[in-house]
């Protein structure tokens, strides 16, 4: 699948605006730090923590993919200007001259093929000055992205 069609697959999931993104940890398979117990589930490939109901699909990507997704991520989260914490999730904000949306849009397909959970937004903001990307998705999902990205 080439970037363009890898682009467009994103609109026709969850992010619907002009387009970009964002950031995330290099690592295929996550849970959140806290109490709560992490349990790999046996012959899935998937990590959860018990009491909660967010998981990352580790066979989702490729040793190859796995590796692009890593060092993209580095790039994003060494390249977050902002970080707003929304009622539902949190923005991530970028400069365009930092992150290209290409990156951003590759970043998206391959977080949403292990994370599912998570709900993307893609925002092209103040005359194309400024790129944002928002991860909402259902109760809880801001302790996960708290612990994920690095958020005081």
């Amino acid at each position: 699948m080439n970037r363009k069609e890898q682009f467009a697959g994103i609109f026709k999931k969850s992010v619907a605006g002009a387009a970009v993104l964002v950031l995330l940890t290099g690592t295929p398979a996550r849970a959140v730090p806290s109490s709560d117990k992490t349990v790999l589930a046996a012959d899935t490939g998937k990590q959860m923590t018990t009491q909660s109901k967010f998981y990352c699909n580790t066979k989702a990507l490729t040793p190859e993919e796995r590796a692009h997704h890593k060092q993209l991520s580095e790039k994003l989260m060494a390249a977050r200007k902002e970080t707003v914490e929304m009622d539902r999730g949190y923005e991530f904000q970028f400069s365009p001259k930092d992150v290209t949306l290409a990156e951003l849009a590759d970043w998206v397909v391959n977080e949403s093929k292990c994370c599912s959970f998570f709900d993307f937004h893609i925002d092209l903001e103040n005359e194309g000055k400024l790129v944002c990307l928002r991860l909402t998705g259902g109760e809880g999902i801001k302790q996960f992205i708290r612990a994920e990205f690095h958020i005081q």
